[in-house]
């Protein structure tokens, strides 16, 4: 661990003590510009934002800024029955009723959802479905229809078999897509049929097999984090600061995130919020520190919903507390 632990200078400069605020867009003003454009049910200014994203670069960042875009399933389907070339209105149409089912089911346990709640959250669902397998069809170089068809599978409980052909059919197509292996995981987390055996040995295994500096090592951190959750409580609390989770924390930090080749983008961001969440619950102050400096205080929604509902900066700041010196 001497990346993590050769950190004590800049600790010493800990610029984490600056207020917390939330990364809207991740601090990127595509996804800023093109989220702004479907709020304005602006469908060419849309399309134009998207297309100038490649697919090869990952572009379910800026897909979902739109599917979370409220009123896009209003005007979304005459796009896809005019534009001239409809792979990405079809696409759009299909990540918004994703997005749009889970908005109807919420994130209540499942014995808290209401019948007709579910009803709508599974009507969404398969209406994306349709969509995004017509996307897929015409635009087979695409990811990003697969990886929503991912979410959109784990939401209709398509089974692991099913499950696990829509990951690799979108890992064909980008090997190291971090949307994609997020997905995987929580597919085969306890709480969605899997296991914490297979959760955590999938976890390894995709960091292992990325090159370093690839933001899957984060992976890992989520694999801790989904166990801590699942045992609650002093169990809980004794997992994370058992020395073999610890170590495999340092071990994934230091592949990704820390790596001399990790590129700064949103996965990097994202990837430190992780790890110093993780940290934090694992006890260990200085690796959690060097995390919360390296955000600068620029908080990601993920993974601050897992300790705290009501807000990303509340559960940061409060554990960005419990580290201080």
């Amino acid at each position: 661990m001497a990346l993590l632990r050769g950190a004590g200078p800049a600790l010493k400069r800990w610029a984490g003590r600056s207020g917390p605020r939330l990364a809207k867009d991740f601090g990127d003003p595509a996804v800023t510009r093109v989220r702004e454009a479907a709020r304005a049910a602006d469908w060419a200014r849309v399309r134009e934002e998207l297309a100038a994203h490649p697919e090869s670069a990952d572009r379910t960042w800026k897909l979902w800024a739109v599917g979370e875009t409220a009123g896009v399933e209003r005007w979304i389907r005459e796009a896809v029955e005019t534009d001239p070339d409809p792979a990405l209105a079809l696409l759009v149409a299909g990540v918004r009723h994703v997005c749009w089912g889970w908005e109807a089911r919420t994130g209540a346990w499942a014995a808290d959802v209401s019948p007709e709640r579910f009803e709508a959250f599974h009507e969404r669902l398969r209406q994306a479905e349709v969509w995004l397998n017509r996307a897929a069809e015409r635009e087979p170089s695409w990811v990003s229809p697969w990886y929503a068809l991912q979410v959109s599978g784990r939401g209709l409980r398509v089974g692991p078999a099913e499950a696990r052909r829509r990951f690799e059919a979108a890992v064909r197509l980008d090997p190291y897509h971090l949307r994609a292996h997020q997905q995987q995981l929580q597919q085969v987390c306890e709480k969605w049929g899997g296991s914490h055996e297979e959760m955590h040995a999938f976890a390894r295994r995709s960091m292992l097999r990325a090159p370093e500096g690839s933001p899957l090592g984060q992976l890992v951190a989520i694999g801790h984090i989904e166990h801590w959750l699942s045992l609650g409580g002093g169990p809980g609390r004794e997992y994370m600061r058992r020395s073999w989770t610890t170590a495999s924390l340092g071990e994934a930090a230091e592949r990704s995130v820390l790596h001399p080749d990790a590129e700064r983008g949103a996965g990097w961001l994202q990837g430190c919020n992780t790890f110093a969440l993780a940290f934090s619950l694992a006890g260990d102050k200085w690796a959690a520190r060097r995390f919360f400096e390296l955000t600068r205080g620029a908080v990601t929604e993920f993974p601050w919903y897992y300790v705290q509902a009501r807000g990303p900066v509340s559960a940061y700041r409060a554990h960005r507390a419990l580290v201080s010196f």
